[in-house]
């Protein structure tokens, strides 16, 4: 059987921005089942083909408001791409799951430095790499016990 992967934002330099990154060895001992990798965000970042629920395919409503059609990954009955990440979030006052890509709000772009996570997932959707998103938001400056608690109560309620 294959180990989740939950992948990790964070840049370990910045304070405001590294909370992630130092909770992982925690969340590591907590969930031993699960592989957390730390990642570059603007790197090559591969969703897990992960099998549907109750092994039934997701329904997945198209842009042109046609009814719900069956979706399958690749020719993998019954999975979906899926990927999960915890990041710090600008924004919130607490640890909270993003769900829904369209939440995810867009930088402007001007240059190549400029593409960030957000702009990542949403190109990864649009080209069919990407059929669902679990971002745990970790807020910026916040406590880092605090901070692993919640994380532990969420993980464990998305399994």
């Amino acid at each position: 059987m294959n180990k989740q992967t939950i992948y990790i934002f964070g840049n370990p330099l910045l304070s405001f921005d590294n909370l992630p990154i130092k909770l992982k060895p925690k969340l590591e001992k907590a969930f031993p089942q699960i592989n957390f990798i730390i990642q570059d965000p603007n790197e090559n970042i591969k969703p897990s083909y992960v099998k549907t629920s109750e092994g039934r395919p997701p329904y997945v409503k198209t842009s042109e408001g046609r009814p719900p059609y069956v979706k399958t990954s690749e020719g993998r009955p019954n999975t979906i791409k899926e990927l999960v990440i915890i990041d710090t979030v600008v924004g919130i006052d607490k640890v909270m799951i993003i769900d829904n890509i369209n939440d995810i709000e867009l930088n402007n772009v001007y240059s190549m430095h400029d593409f960030d996570l957000g702009f990542n997932l949403k190109l990864l959707k649009k080209i069919g790499q990407l059929d669902k998103i679990t971002i745990f938001g970790v807020p910026q400056k916040y406590d880092k016990n605090k901070a692993l608690d919640e994380l532990i109560i969420l993980i464990n309620n998305t399994k």
